[in-house]
């Protein structure tokens, strides 16, 4: 909503609007709401960037959109696999980890963490958490994955 027109249109404002009302009212503001601007701008444009005859639409075909990962399996090895992920923002920090056995069971952990981080440092804690996780399972072999560059290098 735009604050403008609710402090002129409130019938009964109390509080700092009633003073900004007041305040305002010597300025002699008029509000008019302005429709349709978006598609004025569109047809503006349109109107003065006519097309010739050179013009070839985009194309809206991407090959293999439906694709969302592509992952090389190792058909002869037993090995677990591991993925993890980290994600920071403002409040918090959540990390998290799934183990997948050779047989195909899964098992996720979660955690949140307490302490402000860096999104690499979030990576890096969500690697750990899931190779403490494997240990405790006794995996002997593990594939990790994971699509931070940084830390698949380094670990």
């Amino acid at each position: 909503m735009d604050p403008l027109k609710y402090i002129f249109q409130k019938p009964m404002p109390i509080g700092r609007l009633a003073k900004w009302q007041i305040m305002l009212t010597e300025f002699d503001i008029v509000y008019v709401t302005r429709t349709a601007m978006k598609a004025q701008a569109l047809a503006d444009h349109l109107a003065k960037n006519t097309i010739d005859d050179e013009y070839q639409p985009l194309s809206p075909y991407f090959p293999d959109e439906e694709v969302n990962s592509v992952e090389v399996t190792y058909e002869d090895t037993n090995a677990w696999k591991m993925f993890f992920d980290g994600a920071v923002n403002a409040k918090c920090i959540r990390i998290g980890a799934i183990l997948i056995s050779p047989t195909g069971q899964h098992y996720p952990v979660t955690t949140r963490l307490r302490f402000f981080y860096t999104n690499n440092i979030g990576e890096y804690e969500a690697c750990i958490l899931g190779m403490n996780m494997a240990i405790d399972q006794d995996v002997e072999e593990l594939l990790i994955m994971g699509y931070s560059d940084l830390i698949i290098r380094q670990a």
